[in-house]
C-alpha cells in the first residue's frame, strides 16, 4: 500500500477515534443528571452499629436499609463533635470548631435555592426545647423557613420507666424530664399511632414541603430526635424487642484499667445505679431499638414521598447521625467520650447517577457540606474545612483523607486506616489497633512495641490541628502541662 494511502487511513482512524472518544465522554457525562434538590435526614444519638445495613441482627430498619441499597454506605465515617451542639455546628459550617461566614443552608439560599429546617438540625435541648416547641440554638440565616416539632416526651401518657432507678409506673407525676439527673434512662411505651410524636410530625411537615416546593430547587433538612432519650414510642415498636432477648455488650474484666482518668468521664455502670440492674440494661437496648425503628418509619415516609413525586432522579438524599452512643460498652453510657461507639456514625448518600455500594474510605460528618454543594453544581466556600466525597461516590475505593479527626470536650481523637489514637488535655493517651482489636479492649499507648506508631500518629494529629487552625488549643495544653 502506498505511503500516502496509509497516512490517509491512519488520519481517518485517528479522527474517528477522537470523535468516538469525545462522543463517549459527552454521552457518559449526559448520563449524570444534575442534582436539583437535597434532602438531608439527620438522626440523634444514633450509633452506626445498630442499623441493619451496618450489621445489626436485631434492629428492624427496613427503610434505612433500602436507602442504603440505593446509595453508598460509608463504613468508616466519623463525627467532629462528641455531643449534639458542637457536632451539629460542625456539619452545618463544615468546621472542626466554631462558625464561619456561611453555613450549609445559607449557602443554598445565597444561590437561589429554597432552604427549610423541620425538627432538630442545630442543637436543641431534648427534651426541653421539644416539649416547649422552641428553636434551641438554631441559626436563622440557614433557612428560608423553619419549623419545630413539639412533643410531650417523658410526659407522654403511658408506661413510664426510669431504668437506673428501677421505677415503673403509669402515673403522670414525678417523671424525670428537662435538666433532671436521671432523664437519660427513661423509656415510655404507650397506646397510639405515633402521630403525636415529634419525629412523625417532622416527616409530615417535610412531606408537605416536598409537595409545595417540588417544582423548584430546594434544600430540606429533617431533624429526627430519636433514639435520643427519653425513648418514647407506641407499644407496637417495643413488641419486636422483648428485653429478655437483648444481648448486652461483652465487657472484659478490668476493661477500664488501662484507660486514663480523663477517658473515664461521663456515666459509668460501675458508678451509676444502672449497673445494679442487668435486666434494665437490656430494657435500655430494647427502648433504643424501638425508637430507632419508629424513626426509620419516618425516614421511609419521606423517601417514599420523594419517589411518589417523581423527584428521585433529581434529588440527593443523605442520611446521618450527629454522633454515636454508648449502651454499656466498656461500662460507658451515653456520649461525649472519644471511643469508636461514639465517634463512628452512619452515613448513607443516595445520589442519582452514582454507582451503589459501600466505601471503606475515611469520611467526616462535615464532608456533607462540600459534597452536596458540589453535587448541586455550586462553588464550595473557602471557609469549608471538610472534603467533598464526590470522587468517592464515583469510585468507592477512592480516598480523600488519611485520617478523621474528632474534637472532644477534653482532647482529640484521630482515626486512620488501622489505628485509633486519642490524646487528652493532660497529654495522656490511648492507642488501639483497629484491625486486630476493633472493640478497643487493649490500650497500646504505653507499650514499648508501639511507640513508633504512637509517635507517627501524634505527629499526624499535630499537623491536622495546625492545618485546621486548632493549634491554639495545643499550645494551651502545653502550658497547662
Amino acid at each position: 500500500m502506498p505511503l500516502s494511502k496509509r497516512l490517509t487511513l491512519l488520519l481517518t482512524f485517528s479522527l474517528l477515534a477522537t470523535t468516538f472518544s469525545t462522543s463517549s465522554f459527552a454521552a457518559e457525562k449526559s448520563k449524570q443528571p444534575a442534582i436539583k434538590n437535597v434532602v438531608f435526614l439527620i438522626s440523634d444519638d444514633l450509633k452506626a452499629s445498630t442499623l441493619g445495613c451496618y450489621g445489626d441482627k436485631h434492629c428492624q430498619t427496613p427503610n434505612i436499609d433500602k436507602l442504603a441499597k440505593e446509595g453508598v454506605v460509608f463504613d468508616r465515617a466519623y463525627c467532629q463533635g462528641t455531643w449534639c451542639a458542637p457536632s451539629r455546628q460542625s456539619f452545618m459550617f463544615s468546621r472542626y470548631k466554631g462558625t464561619s461566614s456561611v453555613n450549609l443552608g445559607q449557602h443554598f439560599i445565597n444561590n437561589g435555592r429554597y432552604s427549610a429546617r423541620v425538627g432538630k438540625i442545630y442543637h436543641m435541648r431534648v427534651p426541653g426545647d421539644i416539649i416547649d416547641g422552641t428553636n434551641g440554638l438554631d441559626v436563622a440565616s440557614s433557612w428560608t423557613e423553619r419549623f419545630n416539632s413539639q412533643g410531650m416526651e417523658a410526659h407522654t401518657p403511658g408506661d413510664y420507666a426510669c431504668l437506673n432507678l428501677n421505677i415503673f409506673t403509669d402515673a403522670p407525676e414525678n417523671r424525670q424530664s428537662t435538666k433532671m439527673p436521671h432523664r437519660m434512662f427513661v423509656t415510655v411505651k404507650y397506646d397510639g399511632d405515633g402521630s403525636d410524636q415529634p419525629d412523625h410530625k417532622t416527616a409530615t411537615k417535610v412531606i408537605e414541603l416536598l409537595n409545595k416546593h417540588k417544582d423548584k430547587p430546594f434544600f430540606i433538612a429533617a431533624g429526627f430526635v430519636r433514639p435520643h432519650y427519653p425513648m418514647v414510642a407506641p407499644n407496637q415498636y417495643f413488641k419486636p424487642y422483648p428485653f429478655q432477648k437483648m444481648d448486652l455488650p461483652h465487657v472484659p474484666e478490668g476493661d477500664l484499667d488501662d484507660v486514663p482518668a480523663m477517658g473515664k468521664t461521663g456515666t459509668l455502670s460501675i458508678t451509676n445505679e444502672i449497673g445494679k440492674y442487668p435486666d434494665n440494661q437490656k430494657r435500655m437496648w430494647a427502648g433504643y431499638y424501638a425508637t430507632i425503628t419508629f424513626m426509620d418509619d419516618q425516614v421511609g415516609r419521606i423517601v417514599n414521598e420523594v419517589e411518589r413525586l417523581g423527584l428521585r432522579d433529581s434529588t440527593a438524599i443523605v442520611f446521618a447521625s450527629d454522633h454515636g452512643y454508648h449502651l454499656g460498652e466498656h461500662h460507658f453510657w451515653q456520649k461525649s467520650n472519644m471511643h469508636e461507639e461514639v465517634t463512628r456514625i452512619p452515613l448513607i448518600m443516595s445520589i442519582p447517577g452514582m454507582p451503589t455500594g459501600r466505601s471503606n474510605s475515611l469520611a467526616e460528618l462535615m464532608d456533607i457540606f462540600p459534597t452536596v454543594t458540589e453535587l448541586a453544581g455550586l462553588e464550595i466556600p473557602a471557609s469549608v474545612q471538610g472534603e467533598s466525597l464526590v470522587s468517592v461516590l464515583r469510585n468507592h475505593n477512592a480516598t480523600v483523607r488519611d485520617g478523621a479527626l474528632t474534637v472532644g470536650k477534653n482532647g482529640y481523637a484521630l482515626r486512620t486506616d488501622n489505628w485509633a489514637y486519642i490524646r487528652y488535655q493532660d497529654q495522656t493517651e490511648e492507642l488501639y489497633d483497629m484491625k486486630n482489636d476493633p472493640k478497643q479492649y487493649t490500650n497500646l499507648a504505653g507499650t514499648d512495641k508501639h511507640q513508633a506508631v504512637k509517635k507517627q500518629l501524634a505527629k499526624q494529629l499535630n499537623a491536622k490541628l495546625k492545618a485546621n487552625q486548632l493549634t491554639e488549643n495545643v499550645k494551651k495544653k502545653k502550658k497547662q502541662k
